[in-house]
This record gives structure tokens, C-alpha cells and sequence, in this order.
């Protein structure tokens, strides 16, 4: 069975987040898995009510986020860095499927956001794919004669 993913990508800084989405799906086909959602925000604060919805939905598995947060003139990057990974979490765990945390930044210039592209795009899918992979084995996996066993 394919592994299905959403996406949430934020439109913010779309230079580089749409082709962190090209390269999100090119690679997730090239992984053999099915991407059942895209869905775009306005910015990654706006993320984790669509994530929710999406973990609602039976015909996803984990849901991959794609963001770029770039450094301003204050901290508030920080600020929606901070908030928008602390709620992603929390929602990983009330719904029980994965989420993984392809935003990049914050305190990131431009060059260095772009210059991830490839990496953070990839590392996203990998991640959203091996942890279903992972909560797989661990939720059908059985004691046997007591003894216990180290999972990957």
C-alpha cells in the first residue's frame, strides 16, 4: 500500500516555497507514495488549521508542511517559528499521524532559504514517510515470549 501524503504549503515567500512543492512531489512519486492534498496557506502561521483538516481526512497518512520563514527588520520570525511548530506538534499527537516540519527558518536570509530548496523538500517527505513506516511496525508489532525488541 502507498503511503499518503498531504501537503500544506505557505504562499509567503513563493519563490522558494512552490519550488519546494515541485520538488516535495517529484520526489514523493519517486518514493512510490500518493500525494492525496496539496493545499496552500497564506503564510505559516495560517498552517495548522489546514493540517488539521487535512488529518481528519481517512485517505492521508502524514501531512508534509513546506514553508520559508525569512528574517525581518524584528524577531518575528521567531515568533511564528516557535508558534507554528509548537501547534503542528501538538496536532501530530491528537490525531495520531505525522507531521513533518519542512518550513525553514527562522533567522534565515533569502540565499539561505533558497539554497534549501532540494534538501528541505526531500528531508520533509523522507521524514513524513518514515515515520508512518516506523508507527507501523510499532502499532503491529506483538511480544513475543515476553521479550522485548528494539525497533527502528
Amino acid at each position: 500500500m502507498k503511503i499518503r501524503i498531504g501537503i500544506v504549503v505557505s504562499e509567503f515567500n513563493n519563490e522558494i516555497t512552490f519550488a519546494m512543492l515541485s520538488e516535495a512531489k517529484k520526489y514523493a512519486k519517486e518514493l512510490s507514495s500518493k500525494i492525496t492534498y496539496v493545499r496552500f496557506v497564506p503564510g505559516a502561521f495560517d498552517m495548522p488549521i489546514m493540517v488539521q483538516e487535512i488529518l481528519k481526512k481517512n485517505d492521508v497518512d502524514a501531512v508534509v508542511t513546506l514553508g520559508a520563514i525569512i528574517k525581518g527588520d524584528t524577531s518575528h520570525d521567531e515568533v511564528i517559528a516557535n508558534s507554528t511548530a509548537k501547534l503542528l506538534g501538538e496536532l501530530s499527537l491528537k490525531y495520531n499521524k505525522p507531521i513533518s516540519l519542512g518550513i525553514t527558518g527562522p533567522d534565515m536570509t533569502f540565499e539561505q532559504a533558497e539554497s534549501r530548496i532540494i534538501s528541505a523538500s526531500h528531508h520533509a517527505v523522507d521524514t513524513a514517510i518514515g515515520m508512518v513506516k516506523r508507527l507501523k511496525r510499532i502499532r503491529n508489532y506483538k511480544m513475543k515470549n515476553s521479550g522485548t525488541k528494539i525497533v527502528d
